[in-house]
């Protein structure tokens, strides 16, 4: 009988089609995802028009889904290191497209608001739960570019909400591109049968049949005996879903500035998709020349990502996302001040803003150590809200003071100063994103095979 070291064994794993199935499905989540987050932003000119109300109530109504995700963040993320993070997702992929669909059955801007806060909950539940499942699953050579990419689909989606938008709203309403959102459900079936369950959660359910094929599509290259047992180190065997885990071995500061970062993260970006193309239309531009920058806006986000992902990969993660905050800061400025070419200041923002999330996300992955990773990405994700809720209020007041428009994006660049101060002050140094196998004694499987090879030959 041996102990085969799961942590090990997939921290190691060469790239494979498993692999890609896993990346794969986690990304169309989260296009989908972030679809159904950017759909409001794109239409809010078109909905302010019809339904009639002030930038301050517009405010409100966008802020409405970001409620529903500050819950679905905490409530499912904590739910999915109990019950299995594959049900989870298969629930939120059912609240937000079945809810936003339904909004734009609506004509009242507080029925359409509670169906935006119904949607919120899937759409915030499902971000830590596919970032908790690709840090476990992606091997540690990539494992910063893998959940990178995977963010990405984030930006894909708010990119064919913005070509969506452009292309129905004028002509068949902004209902139209609501309606467009029912479509994911049909990615329920392809979930519940290809996506593999958590490693950590089937080792507490005595599963060891589904450890066992799951072991075997992730690592072809190794023959399992009948005796073979599945270990995994100490930090990871704490009980499902410990509150109090996110504060111990000198977890609790680092814990809290996480939460910040997170904050002052999701400020920028919920300030800039819901009112990125309003403030454009104030400064001057039309609705399809403001809609451009907000594509330029997600076309840097996927080059930011990416290139974010590559970076920490190759150096401290920490001061990678620091720089990020930086950055973000700094192209604030210079798109508040209108500096040419302005797409391209606008494709950095993207980069800087939305790279950074991905970070934070893939930061978050390897902080916590597997038992209590998608409750520590839910609680940073959920407290994270905090500042997505307030982000389109407070620009909406801004933006019904008729400030100038440097003040608006000035106003968001201090915010990102301050997360740049948060991550510097995460000691990274507690984090288990090492190769720290704890005491179990893990099988050499190539002497395995050497001894097996010798019995076929004698």
């Amino acid at each position: 009988m041996h102990n085969i070291h799961l942590k090990k064994l997939t921290d190691e794993a060469p790239l494979s089609i498993f692999h890609w199935t896993v990346l794969t499905l986690c990304f169309v989540i989260l296009v989908f995802d972030g679809y159904d987050l950017a759909v409001a932003g794109t239409a809010l000119p078109a909905i302010m028009k019809e339904m009639g109300v002030e930038a301050t109530t517009a405010g409100f109504m966008a802020s409405s889904a970001l409620f529903g995700m500050m819950f679905g963040g905490i409530i499912l993320g904590t739910l999915a290191d109990k019950i299995g993070r594959r049900l989870v997702l298969a629930i939120c992929v059912s609240f937000f497209s079945i809810f936003t669909a339904a909004a734009g059955l609506t004509n009242d801007p507080y029925l359409f608001s509670v169906m935006r806060f119904l949607a919120g909950v899937g759409i915030g539940g499902a971000i830590p739960n596919v970032t908790a499942h690709m840090s476990e699953y992606a091997p540690t050579k990539v494992r910063g570019l893998m959940v990178t990419v995977m963010c990405c689909g984030y930006a894909i989606g708010s990119i064919i909400a913005a070509l969506l938008a452009k292309q129905f709203i004028e002509t068949h309403g902004w209902q139209s591109v609501f309606f467009a959102a029912g479509l994911p459900v049909l990615l329920i079936p392809l979930i519940m049968k290809y996506l593999p369950e958590s490693l950590q959660f089937l080792i507490r359910q005595r599963d060891d049949a589904r450890l066992r094929q799951i072991v075997r599509k992730m690592r072809p290259d190794i023959r399992l005996e009948s005796l073979d047992e599945f270990g995994l180190p100490s930090q990871d065997k704490t009980e499902a879903s410990s509150v109090r885990g996110l504060f111990q071995e000198d977890r609790a500061f680092s814990t809290v500035m996480i939460w910040a970062a997170c904050i002052t993260c999701l400020f920028m970006i919920y300030a800039l998709s819901s009112w990125l193309v309003k403030l454009m239309t104030m400064a001057g531009y039309n609705l399809g020349s403001s809609l451009n920058f907000f594509l330029a806006y997600n076309a840097g986000a996927l080059v930011g990502t990416v290139g974010g992902g590559w970076l920490a990969d190759r150096l401290n993660i920490k001061w990678v996302t620091c720089a990020f905050f930086a950055v973000a800061a700094i192209s604030l400025t210079l798109l508040g001040y209108g500096m040419q070419p302005l797409l391209l200041v606008a494709a950095v923002v993207g980069a800087a803003t939305l790279g950074t999330q991905g970070l934070l996300y893939a930061f978050g992955g390897q902080f916590y150590p597997t038992s209590i990773r998608s409750t520590g990405l839910g609680f940073a994700s959920g407290i994270g809200r905090i500042g997505a809720i307030a982000a389109p209020i407070l620009i909406g007041f801004l933006v019904s003071m008729k400030l100038p428009l440097v003040q608006n994006f000035l106003s968001i660049a201090f915010v990102a100063v301050i997360g740049a101060i948060a991550v510097a002050c995460i000691s990274y140094r507690t984090s288990v994103g090492t190769h720290d196998y704890g005491a179990i004694k893990d099988v050499d499987f190539s002497e395995r095979e050497a001894v097996n090879s010798a019995r076929i030959r004698s």
